[in-house]
């Protein structure tokens, strides 16, 4: 029998806000999708609880098992954090409470009858499995009413075996995040034909919200203002 590969995600609107976990578990013939969604909760709460549950869903007497979560909490916690914490009586380096202590402590447990492989993965990057780990979180997190599969692998919809990525893509919406994290420099918009620049997010979005055919674009500085308004002309 082949072993067990999980693929977990969890999300929350606002962080904290409504959120949901999800996970889908891969057990050789047959397919089981767990979740659950909460009125107030915090991403890394999801993502915790969506391991947990799922290492809770699995048939007794598994020695080991693959779990593929997009969550650097969860996969360092569980393999460097938790060690640090415990010597320390639950506390951080900074001496404050550990978050979610009850959910780590569950997920202790159940690491001492079961090796877990962890792999930690990039998010939306075509993994079947955590895409719909993803959705099954999002869905109940927005109080979305979901049917989550409990039945053979034949008779379930998505492909979930194949656990390769793009690494194009990984590396794309990498840099999108840093390119993200980088103050803005200006704010170029292009309504009815006319080019404005904009000191603020706030004042773009105000020109170009509801509007169609628009373009608008940030610039992390003065040469690229001006390569964005060369494109935009």
């Amino acid at each position: 029998m082949n072993m067990i590969k999980i693929f977990t995600d969890g999300a929350a609107k606002g962080n904290p806000g409504p959120g949901g976990y999800g996970a889908v578990l891969l057990l050789g013939d047959s397919v089981l999708e767990v979740g659950e969604g909460k009125k107030l909760t915090t991403n890394n709460e999801m993502e915790l609880r969506a391991v947990v549950e799922a290492l809770k869903s699995i048939p007794m007497g598994e020695k080991e098992v693959e779990i593929y979560t997009d969550s650097k909490y969860v996969v360092e916690g569980a393999t460097g954090w938790i060690f640090g914490w415990m010597e320390n009586g639950w506390k951080t380096k900074a001496k404050e409470d550990v978050s979610h202590k009850e959910i780590w402590q569950e997920l202790i447990d159940l690491l001492k009858t079961v090796k877990v492989n962890w792999h930690k993965v990039p998010g939306h990057v075509g993994i079947v499995g955590n895409e719909r780990a993803d959705t099954i979180a999002s869905d109940l997190g927005e109080g979305k009413k979901v049917f989550l599969y409990n039945g053979p692998r034949d008779g379930y919809e998505y492909e979930i075996e194949n656990t390769e990525y793009d690494e194009q893509k990984a590396v794309e919406r990498s840099e999108a995040r840093k390119r993200q994290a980088l103050k803005a420099y200006s704010y170029i918009s292009k309504v009815d034909g006319v080019i404005e620049t904009h000191k603020t997010w706030t004042e773009c979005e105000a020109r170009v919200k509801g509007k169609s055919g628009v373009r608008y674009k940030k610039a992390i500085s003065a040469e690229e203002e001006r390569e964005i308004i060369e494109d935009f002309s």
